[in-house]
């Protein structure tokens, strides 16, 4: 059994960090980037999805057969990371650029490169899981590998997450000229103009605090409700006026108005370039040491009895969709808690932020504790001390600023650890298969794996529109919302937490202790042995 050395381990993190740059990257932006920037409706946009994430699993299980049955001097799965790694990056920074076409041709243009996005994700994504399993028949080591990805992954997010929204700004600057007269102490009229025309453009101040509302009628939206941005249509050498307050000491310079499309398509343009860059640096670092059985032949039938036979691999099925569902939840409802609960909807970013370097330090520690308690017994503990801390939560005030973030970094800590031994633990699936059934089917164990958790997400965001809904939630509507608060708080606290606690409950099932996983690396270690002497 080869140790892997730390550049092997670095090389194949750097691979979920690309992959999260576009994950993450088209999760949190393109919605906002379809509805705001290239003017489709939110229904069609949210029928797309729909139909993608259908599509998309079908793919998953699809890939993993084809991965199963490449043979090149490369591997089996290492290939694709290298072959899809140029066209991903392409296929995403299409996804953010905006062609001038008519209604019709805007949706044919984004069914076109939103699928074809999502088949080479898979055609890389899937691949990329599946070689951990192949890269050591360690299953410790593995774990280790498993901490790696998690840091790679969550580092990837929070560049893109907290990086993508100041390149458009920089990319979009309109340089606009900028007329301040002040009304009252937090109390402004803006009238800005800009040299050309430009299609969409967002106005906001520099810190992002001050509220806009249109001061010329014949230029108002509808409702022209206050809020802290606004986004609009610019003509050359056209005046458009706002009302600015809340914001003391505000000057021209602190104004921004940025070209949306010009700042989203460039911007995502760069970051195309390192998700392609790290995945060959992934292909060059990293190597497949484990190969299935010489003798075996290659079954499609024999691989889906394997693998509806495989205990281990079935009760990590229903794992994964819940604790996908437990995590979206937490990540779904808080800007909702932190809009309407909390009332400071920017301490939302912070609060992300947070979680997202409690999830780095978590997914480090997650191989030493593993070391110590085992993948079974650690994922036990981990869901029930998130789920726990989590549930606290709900006996938090609007104004326990302290409280909720540690609450949220504590919770963060653990759930954390969930993907992170999920991933670590498909490959020892895939062992308990070949030891079992003396047959391997690693990206048919790894690409239904990934089924499950995709679909855990579509679970979660239906749970939380029917918890709202139960409560009359309108985001409109202002005593709507206030009446819907304790649904948001329960979303927040414990209604995740129960889920936690039920999914700990499921991983009480799993029947691979570190022992059996022990006796199963021996012995499957001593067959690739005599298999070496035999040739």
């Amino acid at each position: 059994m080869e140790k892997l050395a730390l550049k092997e381990k670095v090389g194949y993190a750097l691979g979920d960090g690309a992959a999260n740059i576009a994950w993450r990257g088209v999760a949190t932006f393109l919605f906002i980037f379809y509805t705001d920037v290239f003017g489709i409706s939110p229904a069609a946009v949210g029928i797309l999805m729909l139909i993608a994430r259908f599509s998309d699993g079908i793919v998953d299980v699809i890939m993993g057969v084809i991965c199963d049955r490449t043979n090149s001097k490369y591997g089996k799965f290492r290939p694709w990371i290298l072959w899809t790694s140029i066209p991903l990056g392409i296929t995403l920074s299409l996804l953010f650029t905006s062609p001038n076409l008519g209604p019709t041709g805007k949706i044919i243009y984004a069914y076109a490169t939103y699928l074809t996005f999502f088949i080479i994700y898979t055609a890389n994504n899937i691949p990329y899981g599946a070689l951990m399993a192949v890269m050591t028949g360690d299953d410790r080591e593995r774990t280790s590998l498993g901490s790696y990805r998690m840091v790679g992954a969550f580092t990837g997010g929070m560049v893109v997450q907290g990086a993508l929204l100041f390149l458009v700004a920089h990319f979009g600057n309109i340089n606009p000229t900028v007329n301040l007269e002040k009304l009252d102490q937090k109390k402004y009229e803006v009238t800005v103009s800009a040299g050309k025309d430009v299609k969409n453009v967002n106005i906001k101040t520099k810190d992002g605090i001050a509220m806009f509302a249109w001061a010329g009628a014949e230029t108002a939206d509808t409702l022209n409700v206050p809020t802290r941005s606004k986004s609009f249509s610019m003509e050359a050498r056209k005046n458009y006026s706002f009302l600015v307050t809340g914001e003391e000491n505000l000057e021209p310079g602190k104004i921004r108005i940025i070209d949306q499309k010009k700042g989203y398509s460039n911007s995502i343009y760069i970051l195309s370039f390192f998700l392609a860059f790290f995945l060959m640096l992934t292909f060059a670092a990293t190597k497949e040491r484990v190969q299935p059985p010489k003798e075996q032949e290659t079954s499609l039938g024999r691989d889906l009895k394997d693998l509806v036979r495989n205990k281990p691999w079935i009760i990590l099925l229903v794992i994964g969709l819940l604790f996908n569902v437990y995590n979206s939840i937490k990540q779904g409802i808080v800007v909702i808690y932190f809009s309407h609960y909390i009332h400071n909807q920017l301490l939302a970013a912070s609060y992300m932020i947070c979680l997202m370097l409690a999830s780095i330090a978590g997914a480090m520690i997650t191989s030493p504790l593993g070391k110590r308690f085992g993948k079974r017994n650690l994922f036990i503990y981990a869901l029930i001390f998130s789920g726990l801390i989590n549930a606290t939560i709900v006996f938090c005030g609007p104004s326990a600023i302290g409280p909720i973030f540690t609450i949220g970094i504590l919770s963060e800590l653990g759930a954390a650890i969930f993907p992170t031994l999920f991933f670590a633990m498909l490959g020892d699936a895939a062992d308990y298969s070949e030891f079992k059934n003396q047959r391997r089917a690693t990206g048919l164990v790894y690409s239904a794996g990934s089924f499950a958790t995709k679909f855990g997400g579509g679970i979660a965001g239906a749970i939380i529109g029917f918890v709202l809904a139960s409560f009359n939630y309108n985001g409109q509507d202002e005593v709507a919302i206030q009446g819907a608060v304790p649904g948001i708080v329960m979303l927040m606290s414990w209604i995740p937490a129960l889920i936690a606690i039920v999914t700990a409950a499921v991983m009480s099932l799993y029947p691979l202790n570190q022992k059996k996983m022990d006796e199963i690396t021996i012995e499957l270690n001593n067959r690739r042995a005599k298999a070496q002497i035999s040739q």
